[in-house]
């Protein structure tokens, strides 16, 4: 029901207004009537030939004048239109309306009157601007819908590329390990090997989605810290907690894969003894606080960083097409260690 009002909405305005003016204007020539008995032949006879001429005039300029003036901006073409049709039309309907009155009921001398001739053009003319009004409100509630649509294609497309790039470098990466632990002849390498491709699974089926379940999310987070454990051989201390019920929660996916991977590829090495990683997620209520922090490796920028296509950037722009406006991001960059802490507003 609410479905067949949204699509139908412009004809019950169109409606909704005929019906009141309608019932304004029988109230109103009903109480100019003189005694106590209404002639209520004569009243719908007035009523229906006044709204007859009124809808045929308005939407003579809704349907035809005004779609030529909106489509080539002519004003003195739409006035002149206008003008003529307006003119024709109303003394069609004057004529007609001396024609009943005054051959079929008594007390029709009005018809004759400058007054009555100015009410009748004034009244007219009003219907015509209020109609166009309606007609200039549904155009430009329409071209907003249509802009909306196509902004939100764009953004969607935008958010596409961007995770599109994601995920590449996750492999681009994982690959770069996997090759290091067969070339050094780990016995993990097979299960390297079992989480990639549950990993991969996730990436290439569960994500395609815009949200995703925040456990699955934290999934693959955990899959990703075992295969950094594997590569490092359990020699860098790695702290991962999630603190609330994360199963209640839609993300949208590879938000949080881009700070861990940057933790690991800049501030982790297994010839550093003092290295560590520490990543924890809080839900508390409707909010989501994620924390990134790691040691350094080297002073400054890595030079991988500013090698490396994806980043920061691609991030903070997804975040800013997917939460705009309710996401805190704050980088702390120290001599000895680097932190991220993102706060997130879920829905």
């Amino acid at each position: 029901m609410q479905s067949l009002i949204n699509r139908n909405r412009v004809v019950l305005m169109h409606l909704s207004f005929w019906c009141v003016y309608l019932s304004f204007f029988i109230y109103r020539v009903s109480s100019f009537q003189r005694g106590p008995d209404i002639d209520w032949v004569r009243v719908m006879t007035v009523a229906a030939i006044q709204v007859s001429f009124a809808m045929t005039v308005s939407y003579l300029n809704y349907f035809l004048f005004l779609p030529r003036f909106l489509a080539d901006k002519n004003g003195w073409r739409y006035f002149v239109q206008f003008s003529i049709s307006f003119a024709v039309i109303f003394l069609i309907r004057l004529y007609l309306e001396r024609f009943i009155i005054g051959n079929y009921f008594e007390h029709s001398d009005y018809l004759y009157e400058p007054r009555f001739i100015i009410q009748v053009v004034i009244t007219n003319l009003f219907i015509v601007i209020f109609l166009g009004m309606i007609r200039f409100a549904v155009d430009w509630f329409e071209f907003e819908a249509r802009k909306k649509n196509i902004e939100n294609e764009k953004l969607m497309a935008e958010l596409n590329f961007l995770k599109a790039q994601i995920n590449p470098h996750f492999l681009f990466n994982t690959l770069n390990n996997l090759y290091y632990l067969a070339y050094t002849k780990s016995p993990n390498t097979a299960e390297v090997i079992a989480k990639l491709s549950q990993m991969m699974r996730y990436m290439i089926y569960d994500s395609n989605a815009p949200l995703v379940p925040l456990s699955r999310e934290i999934e693959y987070m955990e899959n990703y810290i075992s295969l950094e454990r594997l590569r490092l051989n359990d020699q860098i201390p790695i702290q991962f907690t999630v603190n609330g019920d994360a199963g209640r929660f839609l993300i949208t996916p590879f938000i949080f894969i881009t700070f861990l991977e940057n933790a690991f590829k800049h501030g982790v090495s297994n010839n550093n003894p003092n290295a560590w990683v520490k990543i924890s997620i809080q839900l508390k209520e409707n909010e989501c606080f994620y924390e990134v922090e790691n040691s350094k490796i080297l002073a400054g920028k890595p030079e991988s960083e500013e090698k490396s296509g994806i980043g920061l950037q691609n991030v903070k722009r997804r975040l800013e097409l997917s939460y705009p406006g309710r996401y805190q991001l704050q980088v702390n960059d120290r001599p000895d260690s680097y932190a991220v802490r993102l706060k997130i507003t879920l829905s």
